[in-house]
C-alpha cells in the first residue's frame, strides 16, 4: 500500500475525530458548562458550540422545572395532634453554574429541606388552622425554601400540600361536630321559616280583618243612606199630603175623604198611647159618619141610603 495514501487516510480519520470532539450540541432546555483541565471556563447556550478537544469537558444542566415529591411524615401540631402530611415542591434551576458547583444534588437537598420546614410550619399551627389554612402554609413553605435554595441557583416556584390526615378518632370527632353544626343550622333555618310563616299569616289575617271591617262600614253607610232616602221620601210624601189638606181647608173646599184618611192614619198612633183616656177632636163624629157612608155606599135596590143624624160630639171617651 502506498504510504502517502495511508497517511492521507489516517489524516482524514484524525480530522473527523477532532471535529467530532470539537462540536457540542446543546438542546433548547439545557445549558452547557465547559471545564478546561478541571477549571470552569464558560457557559454554552443552546445550539451548536465549538470546544477545544482533549482539553475541554462539557457538563449539561437541565433548566426545566422539576417536581420533587416530599415523602409523608408524621407532624405534631401546636395542640399536640399528630397528623400525617406530604407535599409536592416545584423547583427550577436558574443558575446552572451555582447549581453545579454550590450543591452536590439540589434535588435531594430541596426535598430534605422541604421535610424539615414542613414540620416547623405545621408545628406552629393548631389542627383547625392546618386544615383551613392550606394556602398560607403553602406560601410560608415556598418563601422559606426559595430563600434557602437561592444560593444554589435553584428557585422554588410552588409548594402544594397533598394531604393532611388527622388520626381516626379526631376525624370521627370532627365528623360528629360537623353533623351537629349542620343540624343546628337546619333547626335555626326551620325556626326562622316558621317564624316568617306565622308573621305572614298574622299580617294576612290582619289585612282580612281590616278589609272585612271596611266592608261592614261601607255596608252600614249604604244601608243608612238607603234608610235616609226612604225616610226623606216618606216625609216628603206626608208633607205633600198635609199641604194638600191644609190648602183645601183654607180654600173652603176640604176633601172629606182625604181628611177622613188622615184621621184614620192617626188612630194607630193614638192607640199606642198607654193612657186610659183618649181625646178625639170635635170633627171626629163627622169624620166617622163620612167613613160609614163611604163603607156602606148605596143600598142594593139602587136607592140611596138614608143617613142617620150624626150623634152629638163628645169631648172625651174614657
Amino acid at each position: 500500500m502506498n504510504p502517502v495514501l495511508l497517511f492521507l487516510a489516517l489524516a482524514v480519520v484524525f480530522a473527523f475525530i477532532i471535529v467530532g470532539m470539537s462540536i457540542r450540541i446543546i438542546r433548547p432546555f439545557e445549558k452547557g458548562l465547559v471545564e478546561r483541565l478541571g477549571k470552569y471556563q464558560r457557559l454554552l447556550e443552546p445550539g451548536l458550540n465549538l470546544i477545544a478537544p482533549f482539553f475541554d469537558t462539557v457538563i449539561k444542566v437541565d433548566m426545566r422545572e422539576v417536581v420533587l415529591d416530599v415523602p409523608p411524615q408524621l407532624v405534631i401540631t401546636r395542640d399536640n395532634v399528630g397528623v400525617e402530611v406530604d407535599a409536592i415542591v416545584y423547583a427550577q434551576v436558574t443558575d446552572p453554574v451555582r447549581s453545579r458547583y454550590e450543591i452536590a444534588n439540589y434535588i435531594i437537598a430541596a426535598t430534605k429541606l422541604a421535610q424539615t420546614n414542613l414540620r416547623n410550619v405545621i408545628g406552629e399551627l393548631d389542627l383547625d388552622s392546618c386544615l383551613s389554612s392550606r394556602d398560607e402554609i403553602n406560601g410560608q413553605l415556598r418563601d422559606v425554601l426559595d430563600t434557602a435554595t437561592d444560593k444554589w441557583g435553584v428557585k422554588v416556584n410552588r409548594v402544594e400540600l397533598q394531604r393532611i390526615d388527622p388520626p381516626r378518632d379526631i376525624t370521627e370527632a370532627m365528623s360528629r361536630q360537623m353533623k351537629a353544626e349542620r343540624e343546628k343550622r337546619a333547626t335555626i333555618l326551620s325556626a326562622e321559616a316558621f317564624k316568617q310563616a306565622e308573621i305572614t299569616k298574622a299580617e294576612g289575617y290582619k289585612l282580612s280583618q281590616i278589609l272585612e271591617a271596611e266592608g261592614d262600614a261601607e255596608a252600614v253607610r249604604k244601608t243608612a243612606d238607603a234608610e235616609k232616602y226612604r225616610q226623606l221620601t216618606v216625609a216628603q210624601g206626608e208633607a205633600e199630603a198635609i199641604n194638600s189638606v191644609f190648602t183645601a181647608i183654607h180654600n173652603g173646599k176640604p176633601d172629606e175623604k182625604l181628611i177622613t184618611l188622615k184621621y184614620l192614619e192617626m188612630l194607630p198612633r193614638l192607640a199606642d198611647n198607654k193612657a186610659n183616656k183618649i181625646f178625639l177632636p170635635y170633627e171626629a163624629s163627622g169624620i166617622i159618619s163620612s167613613l160609614a157612608a163611604m163603607v156602606e155606599g148605596i143600598k142594593p135596590n139602587g136607592t140611596p141610603e138614608k143617613k142617620e143624624p150624626a150623634p152629638e160630639p163628645m169631648e172625651a171617651i174614657s
